[in-house]
Order: C-alpha cells, then sequence, then structure tokens
C-alpha cells in the first residue's frame, strides 16, 4: 500500500495538487475494498468514518486515483461505473453474471497469447485490453459450480 500511496503522492505533487486528509482517507478506503466499488459505494464507506467528507471529493479522487494508475475504472455492462485497484495488480479479465452482477476475476495464458498473435499479425502494439465475458453464474443457472 505504501509504494502505491506514495505514487500518488507523487502524481497529485506533479499536478501541483496537494495530498489533503480527504484524499488520504479516500485512498485508504478504496484500496482497502476487496471488491470492485462504485463511486456511490466508496462514498457510503468513506462517509462512515467521515462526514465531512463531499460526494463530489470521492468522485474527483477516484478519477486521480485513475490518472495516476492507481485505480481502472471498469464496467459490467449495468450502467454503473466501478474501480478496482490497478497498481501491483496482475492483469486479469472478467466473468460477469448478467442476472445478480456479480464478477469474478480470471486469467487464461492461452487467450492472453492469442491476442498479443493477433496483434501481431496485424502489425498493432498493444498497451492494454479490457476483457468482460457475460454470462450466467452457477447460483443463478440454479445449480452448483461444474
Amino acid at each position: 500500500m505504501l509504494d502505491a500511496r506514495n505514487q500518488f503522492f507523487h502524481f497529485l505533487s506533479k499536478k501541483k495538487l496537494k495530498f489533503t486528509a480527504q484524499r488520504g482517507l479516500i485512498f485508504d478506503v478504496f484500496w482497502n475494498t476487496k471488491d470492485h466499488v462504485s463511486p456511490e459505494e466508496l462514498y457510503n464507506l468513506v462517509k462512515q468514518i467521515d462526514s465531512h467528507v463531499g460526494q463530489a471529493t470521492v468522485y474527483r479522487t477516484l478519477k486521480l486515483l485513475s490518472d495516476s494508475g492507481i485505480a481502472r475504472e471498469v464496467n459490467f455492462g449495468d450502467g454503473v461505473s466501478r474501480y478496482e485497484p490497478t497498481f501491483g495488480q496482475a492483469h486479469h479479465d472478467h466473468l460477469i453474471c448478467t442476472s445478480c452482477g456479480r464478477s469474478e476475476e480470471v486469467v487464461d495464458h492461452q487467450i492472453e497469447s492469442l491476442q498479443e498473435q493477433l496483434a501481431k499479425d496485424h502489425d498493432f502494439t498493444l498497451t492494454g485490453h479490457k476483457m468482460y465475458l457475460f454470462g450466467l453464474c452457477p447460483q443463478c443457472r440454479g445449480g452448483g459450480k461444474r
């Protein structure tokens, strides 16, 4: 967490912005949230600790976290933007249940290789990608995990 916090501090410094107590609190709550979090959810979590933090401050800080490379916006097709930590995290894709909204982070090295080969075949230099796979989780299908 300290490396991510330091990166955020340096990013703010370069932008001539201050690392305020409120930004620090929002960073800490975001970093310690183990799920993909919407700005509204993060605001509610922060508000439980400090009721003086405004919703706009949470939104602006999430944008700064994203711009700094600490966080990434993810969209699971339900119209709600969520954020997840990216600093120090391995790349992953998402399986998303279209019924209950559950998401699961997955990595498949064969798919990653195919994507890299596809880019190479088209003389394209990849700088990143996002892959979302939509379907029904085992619980929503009415069965257990197979």
